[in-house]
């Protein structure tokens, strides 16, 4: 019985996003077996030695641990952990609930290996997705209500960047066997070891680069579904190895609703849970107000001379709703245009086949827009990647 439950413990989390394989569950049985099980202590220690290969994975495994070995009611205490609880002054901070995919991976471990029941009219049917919990939980920056499917799509989409911005030519140039451009500098220091008798003629070729990627996501009340759902795609980006021509692609994320928030700190954590929630405690405004003028304004008094250089690409995700003075916005998105050199602007409203540019934001930013794009789902955010890429 320990066995089978040690193989559904490796099972879960390999679903939930660990790197397991058939090796880790066998290598986890021979560890228990050695080490024991005197207490449930024990058991922990004895499997985060084995499944346990990186540092951002800790919090996933203890909450599956604690979920899993709790109790023989799994659902039951998954439910409890979820479900508000009143609590009156001195009481400690209830703790966070689990990740939604963590979920999906132990309701459907339950479900292929649980009964199905004959007659049970009184039972209760528990939904691992908890769709309502994530509605709730906007303002912490918590995953939003994605099933398993839906969370394997955005991986599989995320997989596929090799390169999201087209690599531009710099003016500096690296040295190669061959090519049309002769290294003066470098032939001469070479000739000095045969005293200038043969020379060898040392080529160079231009060096192509990346340009900086700078995010600005929007967060306001009427953005903060689709912003949740981008930053998943930001994530990936920040923390994905992209190398070319011996140069790596610099991302810098803000995010906007009444203030101006700098989250690529927050977005380097490799485990996108830990990373989000850190962007959540970073940007107390989330799901507030608007205030893009004003933002924006900050960000090209702040922000444009540090992160805006060697050509930088921006995107700019927010719908142009904005209350304030529209002149601010006009001239603040005008030197924000002028400032990079691309400014692709991502609009969920174009999601509607009758979208025209009638609010006066809308009108203020799309003179200045580069690319004016929808992103609403993950097939928008795949084409995005697509014309970043070409």
């Amino acid at each position: 019985m320990l066995a089978t439950n040690v193989l559904h413990f490796t099972r879960i989390l390999r679903d939930a996003g660990l790197p397991l394989g058939t090796r880790s569950a066998l290598d986890a049985l021979a560890c228990v077996e050695v080490a024991g099980i005197e207490t449930r202590q024990d058991l922990k220690a004895a499997l985060r030695c084995v499944l346990v290969s990186r540092s951002e994975h800790l919090v996933l495994f203890d909450t599956a641990f604690d979920l899993f070995w709790r109790d023989p009611d799994i659902a039951a205490k998954m439910m409890a952990a979820l479900l508000p609880e009143v609590s009156g002054r001195g009481t400690a901070t209830p703790p966070p609930p689990p990740p939604t995919r963590l979920l999906d991976a132990m309701h459907g471990q339950q479900s292929e290996q649980a009964p199905q029941p004959t007659q049970d009219p009184d039972e209760l049917e528990f939904d691992a997705t908890l769709t309502f919990s994530a509605s709730e939980k906007f303002q912490r920056l918590d995953f939003e209500s994605m099933t398993a499917v839906e969370w394997a799509q955005a991986k599989d989409a995320i997989a596929h960047f090799a390169l999201p911005v087209k690599p531009i030519r710099t003016r500096r140039t690296r040295s190669v066997n061959r090519g049309s451009t002769i290294d003066l500098r470098r032939t001469l220091r070479e000739s000095v070891r045969t005293g200038g008798d043969v020379i060898h003629l040392a080529r160079k070729a231009q060096q192509f680069k990346p340009p900086p990627l700078v995010v600005l996501c929007d967060i306001s009340g009427s953005m903060h579904r689709y912003t949740r759902m981008f930053l998943h795609f930001i994530h990936a980006l920040t923390n994905a190895s992209i190398h070319t021509a011996n140069a790596e692609q610099h991302v810098e994320v803000f995010l906007f609703g009444t203030r101006l928030t700098h989250i690529t700190r927050q977005l380097r954590h490799k485990d996108v849970d830990a990373a989000l929630g850190r962007v959540a405690n970073a940007a107390p405004d989330w799901s507030g107000g608007t205030r893009i003028g004003a933002c924006l304004h900050e960000f090209n008094q702040r922000w444009s001379r540090r992160v805006l250089g060697q050509g930088a690409v921006v995107l700019l995700l927010t719908d142009g709703l904005d209350r304030d003075d529209i002149n601010v916005l006009a001239a603040s998105a005008e030197r924000l245009g002028k400032s990079c050199r691309q400014l692709i602007w991502l609009n969920p409203l174009l999601r509607y086949d009758g979208f025209a540019p009638r609010a006066a934001g809308i009108q203020a930013l799309l003179p200045h827009a580069t690319k004016f794009v929808p992103a609403h789902n993950l097939q928008s955010i795949k084409a995005l990647a697509a014309a970043l890429s070409a």
